[in-house]
């Protein structure tokens, strides 16, 4: 049996190098541009920072809080510490379901748009979106979508890498990926907001993010900018708990969490100042949904000076920050079977990663093939959803707000006072540890419930 206990990051840095970049993903660059556009802009914005501060950051310090105590893969480390505080080693089970299938759900569906952002970095940097009009960016890509082995193979390096980075383990993989990912990410981010500064319409796309109009605020607003908060920094699948397992005692967590969150809502917000500004420049609309990237933009990027350049740089720090998240997605699954099994570490990563793989095909084929199969259709809620878009629900709008739930209920009602304290404060139950604990316990549990019932709907 593998162990990981003398298993450490190498320094603080690189784990929030990599926590980062566990947080960093498509819900920053692709989600959050998409959802302030539906949702009204500054308005938004403003009520979506206060809920990172009040909810996400939170949810953050409680994944790497059990990680570090526990000292082991988030299925064994919730069950130390649900032994530590009197309570039944059976809540390890959480971090199976959540960490081990959720982790490998995910990361099936995760591929198949990695697969696409893979494909448009090589297609912009080609020229093959070059002057398309929004019609023929639309069948650009609906032609990618319907050639199964185009885009199962697209699909398939992306877990590969992720498969490969994996499998060299914290310091050899992990380590290196976002020591070279994390800061081009970030120069490519300031890259392109200069790029939009220069040929959008900057003003009004600063005008859209930062002037509120609470006249447009609703209950849905609010759920909508929570939810973002949320989803934007990847709790709820246990990723920062197994990071967290590899944490020196030194690393103040707290601090940590405050650096991650910062980082992830910074970039949220490059993202939609390197995006709007194309966006209005060209009358477009900024609530076009999922198609805003890789429909609405590629026409954008064809119709303006220097656009092939910094199309294929956009998709490539896309593709970037999809990598970051899915080997982050792979920690957990991962160094569980390695801590449980005789497998290696490489056979640990090739198992997960084999699962997800068999998986994704499914949601490879739900585009072509299987396009009119909708595997649940005879219940409601699942009714109308082929694999892909029942993966999606099943992670997004099941697991990951019931997972924030049982993660606020656990470290902040279930674990000992005395142990959280221990691993934030030193010991001390300073007023800063209670905020964070009556926010845990009560805003937390609530908020994410309503987040749950809102998205069934």
């Amino acid at each position: 049996m593998a162990s990981t206990e003398k298993i450490r990051w190498s320094s603080r840095f690189a784990f929030l190098l990599a926590a980062v970049g566990s947080a960093v993903g498509l819900a920053n660059i692709w989600r959050f541009p998409f959802t302030a556009g539906v949702s009204g802009g500054g308005a938004f914005v403003l009520i979506y920072l206060g809920a990172v501060l009040l909810l996400a950051l939170p949810l953050v310090i409680a994944e790497l809080t059990v990680g570090r105590r526990g000292a082991a893969p988030p299925p064994r480390a919730i069950s130390a510490v649900a032994q530590e505080s009197g309570h039944s080693p059976h809540w390890g089970w959480m971090g199976v379901i959540l960490g081990g299938f959720g982790g490998m759900l995910a990361l099936a569906f995760y591929a198949v748009v990695g697969g696409w952002t893979a494909a448009y970095v090589v297609d912009m940097a080609a020229g093959g979106l070059q002057g398309v009009s929004t019609e023929e960016a639309q069948a650009a890509f609906d032609a990618l979508n319907q050639s199964p082995w185009t885009l199962f193979t697209w699909f398939s390096a992306f877990i590969g890498v992720t498969i490969f980075v994996s499998a060299r383990g914290i310091r050899a993989g992990i380590e290196r990926a976002v020591k070279f990912m994390m800061p081009a990410l970030l120069i490519m981010l300031v890259v392109m907001v200069a790029y939009a500064i220069r040929v959008g319409d900057f003003v009004r796309a600063i005008d859209f993010l930062f002037t509120p109009d609470f006249s447009q605020v609703d209950a849905r607003i609010v759920m909508s900018a929570f939810g973002q908060a949320f989803f934007s920094v990847s709790v709820g699948l246990t990723s920062l708990m197994a990071y967290g397992q590899y944490i020196r005692r030194a690393t103040s967590i707290p601090r940590s969490a405050m650096i991650i969150v910062f980082a992830d809502t910074l970039v949220a917000l490059l993202a939609g100042l390197a995006i709007f500004p194309i966006i209005f420049a060209f009358g477009l609309d900024p609530d076009a949904g999922p198609g805003l990237v890789f429909i609405t933009l590629p026409f954008a990027f064809g119709q303006i000076p220097g656009g092939q350049l910094f199309g294929s740089v956009f998709f490539l720090l896309l593709l970037f920050a999809a990598l970051t998240s899915s080997i982050a997605m792979m920690e957990a699954p991962v160094s569980w079977l390695s801590d449980r099994t005789r497998l290696s570490r490489a056979g640990a990563a090739m198992m997960a990663g084999g699962i997800s793989w068999g998986l994704g095909i499914l949601a490879v084929l739900s585009f072509n093939r299987l396009s009119g199969f909708y595997p649940l259709d005879n219940i409601p809620i699942f009714s109308g959803k082929t694999f892909f878009a029942l993966y999606d629900f099943l992670v997004t709008n099941v697991m990951m707000p019931l997972g924030g739930i049982l993660v606020a209920i656990f470290c902040g009602w279930l674990m000992q006072r005395k142990f959280s304290s221990d691993e934030l404060y030193g010991g001390e139950q300073t007023f800063w540890y209670r905020v964070w604990l009556f926010l845990l316990r009560y805003l937390a549990p609530l908020v994410l419930l309503g987040v749950f019932v809102d998205m069934l709907r």
